[in-house]
C-alpha cells in the first residue's frame, strides 16, 4: 500500500509539473526569468553560478582543489580513513546556485528540479574511470535508501529519482538493493565526528532474492544527491560488498 501511495504521488507531481509547463512560459530554474528563446533549464547568467568539479581533485572523494596539482593525491578527509567505496565523483561543487538547487529539490518539494539535477549528475559518468573501455552499460544504479519513516515525511527518495533520470539518459538498470534499517538523525544536522558514526549498521541488503542476485559480481554506481564526509556512502558500499558486489563507485550531483 505504501509503495502504491508513493507511486501515485510521483505520478501526480509529473502531471502537475507538465501541465504548469504548458500553461506558463518556460522560466529559468534558477532565477525564474523567461527562457522562451533559450534551450536548457538555466539562463546563461545562472549557468555561471554553477562550479563544475574538474582536476585537480582528490582521487578518493572527488573534492575539488585549486592550484597547479598534477599528481594524484588524497585530501585530508580521506588520507587516514578507510572508506569502503572505490572512489566518488560529483558533478559540481556544493556552493552558490548548486547548493540552493539541491536544497530546494530535497526539502522544499520542488520536484521538477529532478530533470536539471539529473543533467548535472549525468556528467559524472564521463569520468574516464567510469566510462573507460566503453563498458558503461556494465554498471547498475543503486540509490542510497531512505528509512520508511523519512520516505513518508518527504514523499520521495531524491536518490531514486536521480537514478531514474540517469537511467532515462544512459539506459542503465536501477536496482533498489539497499534498505535503511534505522531511523537516524539527518547527517546535515550533525557535526563531522557525529556524521562518521551516526550511520553505522544502518543499512542492509534488500530481503528480496531478486535484488540480492542482481548485485552479485556487478559494478555498481551508488547514487545520492550530495557527498560530504562520505560516511553514508561508505556504509552503503560496505553493505554492497558484503553482499557480493564487484565494484562500488559513488556518484552525486554535488560535493559538499
Amino acid at each position: 500500500m505504501a509503495d502504491a501511495t508513493l507511486f501515485i504521488q510521483r505520478a501526480a507531481r509529473y502531471i502537475r509539473d507538465g501541465l504548469l509547463g504548458l500553461v506558463y512560459p518556460r522560466a529559468c530554474y534558477g532565477c525564474e526569468t523567461s527562457m522562451a528563446e533559450q534551450n536548457g533549464y538555466l539562463c546563461e547568467q545562472c549557468r555561471t553560478q554553477l562550479h563544475a568539479i574538474t582536476h585537480p581533485m582528490c582521487e578518493v572523494c572527488g573534492q575539488h582543489f585549486s592550484g597547479d596539482l598534477t599528481d594524484s593525491f588524497q585530501c585530508s578527509n580521506c588520507a587516514n580513513r578507510l572508506l569502503q567505496f572505490d572512489f566518488a565523483r560529483a558533478g559540481y561543487q556544493s556552493r552558490d546556485l548548486a547548493r540552493v538547487l539541491v536544497h530546494r529539490y530535497k526539502y522544499n518539494g520542488q520536484f521538477f528540479l529532478a530533470s536539471l539535477l539529473g543533467e548535472m549528475l549525468n556528467e559524472t559518468l564521463d569520468d574516464h574511470r567510469i566510462s573507460k573501455a566503453n563498458k558503461e552499460l556494465d554498471w547498475i544504479l543503486v540509490p542510497v535508501p531512505l528509512h520508511s519513516r523519512r520516505l513518508r515525511e518527504r514523499e520521495f527518495n531524491q536518490a531514486e529519482e536521480l537514478c531514474r533520470e540517469i537511467s532515462r539518459r544512459r539506459g542503465l538498470k536501477i536496482v533498489n538493493a539497499l534498505r535503511r534499517t534505522r531511523y537516524t538523525r539527518r547527517q546535515a544536522m550533525l557535526e563531522r565526528t557525529e556524521r562518521l558514526t551516526n550511520l553505522r549498521g544502518a543499512f542492509t541488503v534488500s530481503p528480496r532474492s531478486r535484488e540480492k542476485k542482481l548485485i552479485v559480481g556487478q559494478r555498481i554506481l551508488l547514487v545520492d544527491d550530495v557527498l560530504t564526509t562520505g560516511a553514508t556512502a561508505s556504509e552503503c558500499a560496505q553493505t554492497l560488498y558484503e553482499a557480493g558486489a564487484l565494484k562500488v563507485v559513488v556518484i552525486t550531483v554535488v560535493r559538499g
